[in-house]
């Protein structure tokens, strides 16, 4: 793993003080005068500044290749949802391959609609029945790629 500190990466405060051992996300990475790396934590509804020296990295943002690979697990995991409506059987997939297309391309808006629409068409499929343990595995996937948008465009 990459120890160098990003902005969307999960970091445990180790300064002592009043955010000692708190956990935040990294919104923004700059440099002082004296080139010392500053990184602006947000922690809840506040952010407070650090020296890197400060923090311990805990979960680094999703990569590119990770994001991709969240994409395929999700098309892996489509397969196994009973009782599709026939157009959301077809549509779905087909969302899925354009988001795996588009993300290279580094466009927001058209990533976050198709996005949008893929968690659209998989909230009212889970609605019918989300008991089964596939789910789990399209949350968990669905998490990492809005956490890569969120902190990557």
């Amino acid at each position: 793993m990459n120890d160098k500190i990003e902005k969307g990466d999960i970091v445990l405060i180790n300064k002592i003080g009043k955010y000692h051992q708190q956990v935040g996300e990294v919104s923004e990475v700059d440099y002082n005068i004296f080139f010392v790396k500053i990184v602006i934590v947000k922690l809840g509804n506040q952010e407070a500044n650090f020296e890197e020296k400060d923090l311990q990295l805990q979960t680094k943002k999703p990569s590119l290749q990770e994001v991709i690979a969240s994409i395929d697990k999700i098309l892996e995991e489509v397969e196994q949802i009973p009782d599709f409506p026939t157009k959301e059987k077809v549509e779905l997939p087909n969302r899925l391959k354009y988001l795996k297309l588009d993300i290279p391309k580094l466009d927001k808006q058209l990533i976050q609609k198709n996005f949008d629409s893929i968690v659209q068409i998989l909230a009212a499929a889970k609605q019918a029945d989300s008991s089964a343990s596939f789910w789990q595995k399209i949350d968990s996937s669905l998490e990492k790629i809005s956490w890569w948008i969120k902190t990557s465009l």
